[in-house]
C-alpha cells in the first residue's frame, strides 16, 4: 500500500470524503507537505536501513537522462568545454563514521561502468559539496558535472547535509568543531571520501574536491584539515578557513568583516597553518556583485592558498589576464605559478556576477548561464596537478 493510498483510507475511516473539495485540498497539503519532506507519496514508505561504522550501502542505482532543453555553456579559455549528456550510473547511498551519517549520490561514469578491466591505476575521484537548500539531484543538475565524467572519466560523489544537522541543509564551515581534524563533519567527509576510494576503482593521488557556498567552505576547511585526502580544492562563491566560530561571526564573514585565524575558537591554536604538511592547490570562482557572500571571501580563500605555497623555496609567480566569455561576463584570472610552471591557485573574479555557480545550467539552482564554465575549468585545473600517488596519503 502507498502512502496515499494511506491517507485515503485513514480519512474515509474518519467519515470524511477525500474527492470533495475542501478535503481534496487537505489530502494535497498532507502529499505536498510529504513530499518536501523527500518521501515519494506513489510509493511505500520504507526507511533505507542504518549502515554500520564505516559501511556504505546501495539504496537506488538509475540511469541520469539528459534534461529536456539543457543548453550548452560556451566555455571560457582554456576550458574542456560542455560534455555530451551524462550516461553512466548515479547511485544512492549512505556512509555511517563516528561523527554520523550522511546520504550521497554517487556517479560512476560509462568508463567505469565498461571497462575490463579497470583503467590501470584508478580514476579521479571529485568530491563536490552541494549549497545550503541544494541536493545531490539539484547540486549534480546545475554544475552538469556527470556529464563531463563521462567524457574525461572520472567519479563523482555529492555527499548531502543532513535537515538534522542543519535545518537548511547548509555544512556547518562556521562551528569551531566542524573546523578540526578529526572532529565533526571534516572527519565524516573525509572517511566517506575514504570508503569511496577503496570500494572503486579510483586512483587516490587523484581526489579533488569543490563546493559552493557553504559547500565551497567546507571544500576549504577539507583541504586544511586533510590535505593528504586531495590533490586540489574548488570554491566557488565560499569563504576562507577559520573565517568563523559561531552564527554571528559568520554572518559577519560573509559581508566581508570576518576575522581570519583560528585563535579565536575555542581550545585551538592561534596559528592552524601546517608547516609539515603539503599545501594543497586551489581554485576559486567569485563574483562581484555576490551579496551573499562578499567577494572579499574570494580573495582571502586564495590569499591564503597563495601564502601557503609561497613558503616553498621557489615562491609563487602571479599574472593577470581578463577576458570575456562571448557576448556573456567579463572575468579577471590570475593565476600563482610555481617555478617549474606549474598553476597552484587560480582565482577568477565574475564580473557582475552573484550568488551562483558561473557557467551552469539552468535545470539547477543558484546557477549563472552567461559565466565561463567553472565546472569546466575546475576540472582543467584538477586534472592539471600531478597527484599526490597512493604512498603520500
Amino acid at each position: 500500500m502507498n502512502i496515499q493510498e494511506t491517507i485515503d483510507r485513514a480519512l474515509k475511516a474518519a467519515g470524511l470524503n477525500t474527492q470533495s473539495g475542501p478535503m481534496r485540498g487537505v489530502t494535497d497539503t498532507i502529499r505536498n507537505a510529504l513530499a518536501s519532506a523527500g518521501l515519494a507519496v506513489g510509493a511505500p514508505a520504507t526507511p533505507a536501513p542504518a549502515a554500520p561504522f564505516g559501511d556504505n550501502t546501495i539504496d537506488v542505482v538509475a540511469r541520469e537522462v539528459p534534461t529536456p532543453g539543457a543548453h550548452p555553456t560556451e566555455a571560457a579559455p582554456n576550458a574542456i568545454g560542455h560534455a555530451a549528456p551524462a550516461k553512466g550510473q548515479f547511485v544512492l547511498r549512505s556512509h555511517s563514521a563516528p561523527a554520523g551519517t550522511r546520504a550521497y549520490k554517487l556517479y560512476v561514469p560509462t568508463q567505469a561502468i565498461d571497462a575490463r578491466p579497470p583503467q590501470a591505476g584508478g580514476l579521479p575521484l571529485v568530491v563536490m559539496l552541494h549549497g545550503c537548500t541544494q541536493s545531490a539531484d539539484d547540486f549534480a543538475a546545475g554544475t552538469q558535472m556527470n556529464r563531463l565524467a563521462d567524457e574525461h572519466g572520472f567519479l563523482v560523489v555529492y555527499p548531502e547535509q543532513a535537515s538534522g544537522a542543519n535545518a537548511s541543509r547548509c555544512w556547518n564551515w562556521f562551528r569551531a568543531e566542524d573546523q578540526l581534524r578529526g572532529a565533526g563533519e571534516p572527519a565524516l567527509l573525509a572517511s566517506l571520501e575514504q570508503a569511496v576510494v577503496a570500494e572503486h576503482p579510483v586512483d587516490p593521488g587523484r581526489v579533488y574536491v569543490a563546493g559552493l557556498s557553504a559547500g565551497a567552505a567546507m571544500a576549504v576547511i577539507l583541504g586544511e584539515t586533510y590535505p593528504e585526502l586531495f590533490a586540489a580544492v574548488g570554491a566557488h562563491s565560499g569563504l576562507p578557513y577559520a573565517a568563523a566560530h559561531d552564527i554571528p561571526s559568520a554572518m559577519a564573514a560573509m559581508k566581508g568583516r570576518g576575522v581570519l585565524g583560528m585563535g579565536h575558537l575555542p581550545g585551538t591554536p592561534a596559528d592552524p597553518r601546517r608547516p609539515a604538511l603539503r599545501a594543497v592547490p586551489v581554485i576559486v570562482f567569485h563574483g562581484d556583485r555576490d551579496h551573499t557572500v562578499q567577494h572579499s571571501n574570494g580573495e582571502h580563500i586564495a590569499q591564503q592558498a597563495a601564502s601557503a605555497h609561497a613558503a616553498s623555496p621557489q615562491g609563487l609567480r602571479a599574472s593577470t589576464e581578463q577576458g570575456q566569455v562571448g557576448s556573456g561576463r567579463r572575468y579577471t584570472r590570475t593565476r600563482h605559478t610555481n617555478a617549474q610552471g606549474r598553476c597552484l591557485v587560480e582565482s577568477w573574479t565574475l564580473h557582475g556576477a552573484g550568488h551562483a555557480w558561473s557557467g551552469g545550467d539552468a535545470s539547477g539552482s543558484f546557477t549563472d548561464r552567461d559565466g565561463p564554465n567553472a565546472s569546466a575549468e575546475m576540472l582543467r585545473f584538477f586534472l592539471a596537478q600531478p597527484g599526490q600517488g597512493a604512498g603520500k596519503r
